[in-house]
């Protein structure tokens, strides 16, 4: 993620206010690298810091952070920031003494790749101070107060601004099972009363073509109904793996991108011809098999969507990205941040409940998250979906991207990456 447009830094105390907000967190034992673009802040990069092995030859490490913050093509300096309370009990000059040779081995590696080290901070619980600095007179032992930081203008700003610092990830991403447990029944027994119809329906293009209409819906408005009945259809069209990785790719690259790849990945029967379900505006269940799953009238089959079904691939296949080059964020050029931020907020509505939907969602979320460049949350996410539904194979796999440190390709770029505070921020 970059900074909004327009913020002026006045010292460091700005610079590292600014951290918390970048990141929606205070980073504990974290490296935190930033890029410069002249004067302008660049692209912030949090990784946790290594341990004794790593900082014995940290070369490799520092090779590492050189490697990330490459993919900010326009910068020419960096910035380094060591969240640690190592030696901060000892007054002594020079007694953060653990980390000098990382230091050392970031300057050299990022100096020669065009970015070098223009200033460098320790920030600890209670002190902060210049990792170079051994001036007593402006620099004194053991630091500066961390209520300069706290209090700095720049962090006043972005307070103004609406922006807020939670918890660390793993405290803030909630627990999805936290829901009385008799609304977690009623909303489990409304997603099984949907799972008989849609699964005869998983070859069905109009069903496909139904539940695009409303993920559609959901993604305007970032809100889920409440009724149970509507809730426990949006979670069951999650539970089908080629619905699911279509709601993603249709936030991203919108609808013909996610009807072409189904097309591609050849899940429609022209042989299947039963009119498609989905919940009525009255919260009843429409449903072929004629009878009222919920109280209140007939049921009358959804009509076939008004929109032109293709027999093929949608429009010119070569203009259409394909469900892999979405994910990992190679196309478009830009997503459709407004729908991938209203459908975070969609997933997160549908996370309570437990079970596989809640797996799919959060899974979902995490791919946001590590589009966004966020990986700590990522891990969260889908960790979390992980303890739903031990082996789902998405956040399995989109975990292994974290954890490797994978980029996605939207967060690489500056033209594309996520804006917290949006682009007319000033």
């Amino acid at each position: 993620m970059t900074p909004p447009e327009h913020l002026t830094v006045q010292g460091p105390e700005d610079i590292l206010g600014f951290i918390p907000h970048s990141l929606g967190y205070w980073p504990a034992d974290s490296l935190v690298a930033m890029t410069l673009q002249g004067k302008s802040l660049g692209a912030t990069l949090r990784l946790d810091l290594p341990g004794s092995e790593v900082l014995a030859d940290p070369k490799k490490f520092a090779c590492t952070v050189r490697d990330y913050l490459r993919a900010d093509q326009q910068a020419d300096a960096s910035l380094l920031v060591l969240f640690t309370n190592e030696g901060w009990t000892d007054a002594r000059p020079g007694a953060v003494q653990t980390y000098t040779g990382l230091l050392a081995a970031l300057q050299a590696v990022l100096g020669a790749a065009g970015m070098p080290v223009r200033d460098a901070w320790y920030v600890g619980d209670t002190y902060w101070r210049d990792a170079y600095c051994t001036d007593g007179s402006c620099c004194p032992l053991p630091g500066r107060p961390i209520s300069d930081i706290r209090d700095s203008r720049l962090n006043a700003e972005m307070v103004y601004r609406g922006s807020s610092v939670g918890p660390a990830p793993e405290d803030q991403c909630p627990t999805p099972a936290a829901m009385p447990a008799e609304s977690k029944a009623r909303l489990r027994a409304a997603e099984a009363s949907w799972m008989v119809p849609l699964d005869r329906r998983r070859a069905s293009r109009a069903q496909f073509e139904t539940l695009l209409d409303t993920w559609e819906l959901l993604f305007r408005s970032g809100q889920c109904p409440a009724d149970p009945l509507v809730l426990g259809f949006v979670r069951a069209t999650l539970r089908v793996p080629a619905w699911r990785d279509a709601v993603l790719v249709m936030a991203a690259a919108g609808r013909a991108a996610a009807s072409a790849g189904a097309d591609q990945f050849g899940i429609f029967d022209a042989g299947c011809r039963l009119a498609p379900v989905r919940p009525q505006a009255d919260g009843r269940q429409e449903a072929a098999a004629g009878t009222a799953i919920a109280a209140g009238g007939p049921v009358r089959p959804s009509p076939v969507p008004s929109h032109p079904v293709p027999g093929g691939a949608v429009g010119d296949a070569a203009l259409v990205p394909g469900y892999g080059e979405v994910l990992l964020g190679l196309a478009p050029p830009r997503p459709d941040w407004n729908s991938m931020n209203n459908l975070d907020r969609v997933l997160e509505q549908l996370a309570p409940g437990g079970g596989q939907a809640a797996a799919a969602a959060l899974s979902g979320r995490g791919w946001i998250s590590w589009c966004r460049g966020r990986g700590s949350y990522a891990a969260a996410h889908l960790g979390r979906a992980l303890d739903e539904e031990p082996g789902y194979r998405l956040a399995e796999l989109l975990l292994e991207l974290v954890r490797r440190g994978t980029l996605c390709g939207w967060a690489a770029r500056k033209d594309a990456a996520w804006q917290k505070f949006g682009p007319d921020a000033a």
